[in-house]
């Protein structure tokens, strides 16, 4: 093990349009409040007993641990979407699972498909009872470049 694990997590989303593809996610993630800081791409497991707490102000520069979607599109007036999903087992002594979506189209239909990604994920595979599913999607009309991201956030 690298350090201590995650104790709480909390759920972010935005979108952002510029002249590039970088430059708009740069923008999604300014939107979602994790623009600044160094974003470690996690795989998809919560840690036992983590609990949701309110986003908060990351410092710049900071080492951001975090699973996430996000989509970049370069089609003016098409809708893209981006969500992730957090499974919470009824068990706090098993792990949870994150799992992320993005597609063209609405967010209804994006978010939903990555809850009953959890689902499978937990109860299918992994044979885990679900006490609850937390989820969030961004969804953005491209204007120039657009983009759009979801995120779950750990930390200490």
């Amino acid at each position: 093990m690298f350090g201590p694990l995650p104790r709480h997590f909390f759920l972010t989303s935005g979108a952002g349009d510029a002249t590039t593809g970088l430059n708009a996610f740069d923008a999604a993630l300014l939107d979602a409040k994790v623009g600044n800081t160094n974003l470690i791409k996690l795989s998809s497991i919560l840690p036992p007993a983590a609990e949701e707490i309110e986003p908060y102000l990351l410092l710049q520069g900071s080492m951001v641990p975090l699973a996430y979607g996000e989509l970049v599109a370069y089609e003016p007036g098409a809708v893209i979407s981006a969500s992730v999903a957090v499974g919470i087992p009824e068990d706090p002594t098993s792990a949870g699972l994150i799992m992320e979506c993005s597609r063209f189209g609405d967010a209804t239909i994006c978010e939903e498909a990555c809850r009953e990604m959890v689902r499978e994920g937990m109860e299918v595979i992994r044979g885990l009872k679900i006490r609850e599913i937390k989820s969030i999607s961004a969804t953005h009309t491209v204007k120039r470049v657009g983009a759009v991201f979801a995120a779950v956030v750990l930390c200490p």
